[in-house]
């Protein structure tokens, strides 16, 4: 079960590191034809090029910084489960050894922190799939977006 969420964990940070790769390795077409028949530019038009591209190459950075950063955070909660689970069978075993009402106190301090963890990283991955759907949506409006400009221009 631990390898399986630790898969997932990992098939998500790559589908996303792919969707951001794809929308920064497309080339940017001309949104004008003048620009490729050597004729005056548009300055209200240039300068939008630029901030897009500005906006665009700024996105890709801190998606890419997030991405890296849920990445470590569900690594270090996959740690974290598979230690707690650890902690929980030695406990186990413990209790079966001497139910003392210390031990029992302790435990319980324990399945308490284990539920917490869990309910935690499940938050973490519902994070982690709203983000890549945003990614994969901002992926497809770009794509709109340049087939539009190429279809009026």
């Amino acid at each position: 079960m631990e390898s399986s969420s630790g898969s997932n964990h990992r098939d998500l940070a790559e589908e996303s590191e792919r969707s951001v790769a794809v929308v920064q390795d497309q080339p940017e077409p001309p949104t004008d034809h003048r620009a490729t028949d050597g004729g005056d530019d548009d300055p209200l038009e240039r300068s939008s090029e630029v901030l897009a591209k500005g906006l665009s190459s700024m996105l890709s950075s801190v998606i890419k910084d997030f991405d890296f950063r849920a990445r470590e955070t569900l690594g270090s909660q996959d740690q974290l489960s598979s230690a707690i689970d650890r902690l929980t069978q030695e406990l186990d075993q413990l209790l079966e050894d001497a139910p003392l009402p210390f031990i029992m106190q302790h435990a319980a301090k324990i399945s308490s922190v284990r539920k917490r963890v869990s309910s935690l990283n499940l938050l973490l991955k519902s994070i982690q799939g709203r983000i890549d759907n945003i990614d994969r949506l901002m992926s497809i409006g770009t794509t709109h977006e340049k087939t539009t400009t190429e279809g009026s221009g």
